[in-house]
């Protein structure tokens, strides 16, 4: 069933969802929890491998049928998912703050920009899928065609829970494949079963979208059905970088096709000729929104020396004036830490970092799960916080005396999913740039920050796979055909 209430001053209960209808999983249910007060906003179902395995089922019947409705008619259904979506947009907002501590800018940003993620999705049906190549045989035509794979197993997580989870099922969804989608336990309404309620409200065929959830530490049984279920065709993986090397081992064990989108470890150089004050809002909001739980945040500021004091001054004084608390007023900024354990983390990297010899200018304290912005100096190249993605709102500060300096710096990192530049001369931010080694290069502009078509994702060990219209690779086989026209000899001897 979508959220129900229990009863009377209950919590609503929902059930998973597969093959267009809601299920009650045969282990009850668990308790989703508000990160800032710790209150029970949800119960939400413990699903095991065999509800994985009865979801894998609708998705594999639905495929053939889904995979042959025309671009038009898969549109229609985005299109329709987007229309549930602006209607329930209020709801939407609220659910998402509730559950994951997004600020009201972030959740607010995340569900508007639903609408138009689905609408330009559902133009990529029409893109070219194909092409013909020539063929030195007399009346041979070979053409190359994409087709889709099947089911899709997503494994989604928490932060960045509504956009993320959505942008992960819309790109199989467009070219022909069914999902499973298995959200994050700390997310389990934002990142799948209001999807769940979404798709069922805009008439999606059965099937074609189904939902499993599962307790915390109980991720096992669904994912080792994902992976030893044969009609699973592909692993969607957004999250961490330990767990996604461990799936791509895994993923390649079975043979079967992986995308991942992981973590970095982002740099942002800010030059001598920069603006500081503009740097020092940019830099703030890079390394703060969404107290630095995404995957696009800057966690290091290499900042040339001839600035670095009254860049830093500036910088203090913008991260100590920003808004801590309740996600849910609209004033607040900074928010909650997704658990206690993930605030356990953040706290014992930064106490870590000052026995190491580091200075603490503003920060390093935190009231309930909300930590205070940190900014952090002098922090030895030896402390986990100088080189590991640290999940909170932490950022380290380091001078270096020329261009050379810096670039070798930014690059020092094993990760490249983004990286930034600030200058106030654009060409020489540009040359900058086009020497950082990662997949997502920033130019006078924050770190976090996306379009819907640019084709984004992460190198060395930031992943692979691509957002935008390069996902339609992702999810589709190249197939080639070769036609024979008229009747050529055969020799057989």
């Amino acid at each position: 069933m979508p959220g129900q209430e229990a009863g009377s001053g209950s919590a609503p209960e929902y059930g998973w969802y597969a093959d267009g209808k809601w299920r009650t999983a045969s282990a009850g249910t668990f308790e989703d929890h508000n990160p800032y007060n710790g209150e029970v906003h949800a119960l939400a179902p413990r699903c095991g491998r065999s509800e994985t395995a009865e979801a894998i089922a609708a998705a594999q019947r639905a495929f053939p049928e889904w995979a042959r409705t025309t671009p038009g008619e898969r549109a229609g259904y985005l299109r329709a998912a987007a229309a549930v979506v602006e209607r329930r947009k209020k709801e939407l907002v609220a659910a998402l703050a509730r559950e994951t501590g997004a600020s009201a800018p972030n959740a607010n940003f995340q569900i508007g920009l639903l609408r138009d993620l689905m609408t330009q999705v559902a133009a990529w049906g029409y893109l070219p899928n194909g092409e013909l190549l020539p063929s030195d045989l007399p009346g041979v035509r070979n053409h190359v065609e994409r087709r889709p794979l099947g089911v899709v197993a997503n494994i989604m997580p928490w932060n960045g829970a509504a956009t993320l989870s959505w942008r992960a099922a819309l790109a199989p969804l467009i070219t022909g494949n069914t999902v499973v989608i298995k959200p994050s336990e700390l997310a389990p309404l934002s990142a799948g079963l209001l999807i769940a309620e979404v798709v069922d409200e805009a008439g999606f065929p059965p099937g074609v979208v189904n939902v499993v959830t599962h307790a915390p530490g109980e991720a096992g049984p669904v994912a080792d059905e994902f992976f030893d279920n044969p009609n699973v065709r592909c692993i969607n993986f957004v999250g961490s970088v330990a767990t996604g090397r461990h799936l791509a081992e895994r993923a390649g064990a079975a043979l079967k096709r992986s995308v991942l989108e992981l973590g970095g470890y982002n740099p942002m150089i800010v030059m001598d000729d920069v603006d500081v004050e503009y740097a020092a809002r940019v830099a703030t909001f890079s390394a703060f929104f969404h107290q630095g739980q995404i995957c696009m945040n800057t966690r290091k500021l290499i900042v040339h020396r001839d600035v670095y004091k009254d860049f830093t001054a500036r910088l203090v004084d913008e991260a100590a004036r920003l808004t801590q608390g309740d996600p849910l007023d609209p004033k607040t900024f900074v928010g909650p830490l997704i658990t206690p354990q993930a605030l356990a983390t953040v706290d014992g990297r930064v106490r870590e970092a000052v026995a190491m010899g580091a200075k603490v200018l503003t920060g390093g304290t935190h009231e309930g799960q909300v930590y205070a912005p940190t900014v952090l100096v002098d922090v030895p190249a030896s402390a986990t916080v100088d080189h590991e993605e640290t999940f909170g709102p932490v950022v380290v500060v380091q001078p270096v005396d020329s261009e050379e300096e810096a670039l070798a710096v930014a690059n020092s990192t094993e990760y490249g999913l983004v990286a930034s530049v600030l200058s106030g001369d654009p060409d020489r931010a540009a040359r900058i740039g086009s020497q950082l080694r990662a997949g997502y290069v920033r130019v006078n502009a924050p770190s976090v920050g996306e379009e819907i078509h640019l084709p984004l994702g992460g190198v060395r060990d930031s992943g692979w796979g691509r957002t935008g219209p390069e996902l339609i690779s992702e999810f589709t086989d190249l197939i080639v055909v070769t036609v024979q026209t008229g009747k050529p000899e055969i020799l057989l001897s």
